[in-house]
């Protein structure tokens, strides 16, 4: 009787956590879903209607307004911010991978003072630092460029903090040690044995890096003055234009174009994030 009760119960539980999830899912997919249906309709119509769950036929009127106008390009915004995310991403990960290996496969004296100050500049504000950054490129010519945009990526003191956590919980010694026996060089071991155990990690980490320099506007309005460099979520800005200001259909097809490369991020990348295991572990 007890068994039948508590199977019972177990069952009521899962079912009240599935209808849950299911609401939270449709919550957080529902004002994305209201973009892209706004994004085929007239300006006319979300006057009326600023809600809606169903597609129009204005979306190639509103694609033809959008490219019409001279100061958003969305081709140029999404090859440039591409080019951005996709390399800051790679060398986040990597070089923050790398360092955080580093505090946990080796043993020197000052490996605890270097952690802590990690963590002291993971406290400091970046918006601290733009007027002394923004001084500096300008002194060595590269205001109007990528690479800083690119390069600071190399440093990324949350994600080697992320990295490092996650290494000392799946990362036996003894695999590194197999591999030195064997010969094999430090970075043929982290680039064969320590990036694959790190891969649900790294997938993790690649999503956040990505998303935050995709969407990062503040710091390429500061240093980019080409509008032929100009990012995506810069492109964005200028919708406020006169030539955009009262064709809020095209607005939202600007917003719906902006974020599809973010989807794609997320669902390339989420399989390794529920694969979650550490790939050939060996327990002490």
């Amino acid at each position: 009787m007890n068994e039948h009760h508590e199977h019972k119960s177990g069952s009521i539980f899962k079912i009240c956590a599935y209808f849950f999830c299911i609401i939270l899912s449709v919550l957080s997919i529902l004002p994305f879903w209201v973009m892209f249906m706004n994004g085929t309709r007239s300006t006319p119509e979300i006057q009326q209607q600023a809600f809606s769950l169903l597609p129009s036929v204005n979306l190639m009127n509103n694609l033809n307004i959008l490219l019409v106008g001279k100061s958003f390009d969305p081709w140029v915004g999404f090859v440039n911010s591409l080019t951005i995310s996709t390399f800051a991403t790679l060398c986040a990960v990597y070089f923050s991978s790398l360092t955080a290996y580093a505090l946990v496969a080796y043993r020197w004296k000052l490996q605890k003072g270097f952690f802590a100050f990690i963590i002291a500049v993971m406290m400091i504000p970046a918006q601290v630092t733009t007027i002394g950054f923004y001084q500096f490129m300008w002194s060595v010519g590269m205001t109007n460029s990528f690479l800083p945009l690119i390069i600071p990526a190399v440093a990324s003191p949350a994600i080697v903090f992320f990295m490092r956590q996650y290494l000392y919980a799946t990362l036996s010694i003894d695999i590194v040690n197999s591999g030195r026996i064997d010969g094999a060089g430090e970075f043929h071991i982290f680039n064969k044995i320590i990036i694959p155990i790190m891969k649900p990690a790294i997938a993790t980490q690649a999503i956040f890096v990505f998303v935050a320099t995709w969407n990062n506007f503040f710091l390429p309005l500061v240093l980019l003055t080409d509008s032929k460099k100009y990012t995506m979520p810069i492109m964005v800005s200028l919708l406020r234009g006169d030539t955009y200001r009262t064709e809020f259909g095209t607005v939202y097809l600007a917003l719906s174009l902006s974020v599809l490369p973010l989807f794609v991020m997320y669902f390339t990348l989420s399989r390794y994030i529920i694969a979650g295991v550490a790939l050939g572990g060996v327990k002490e």
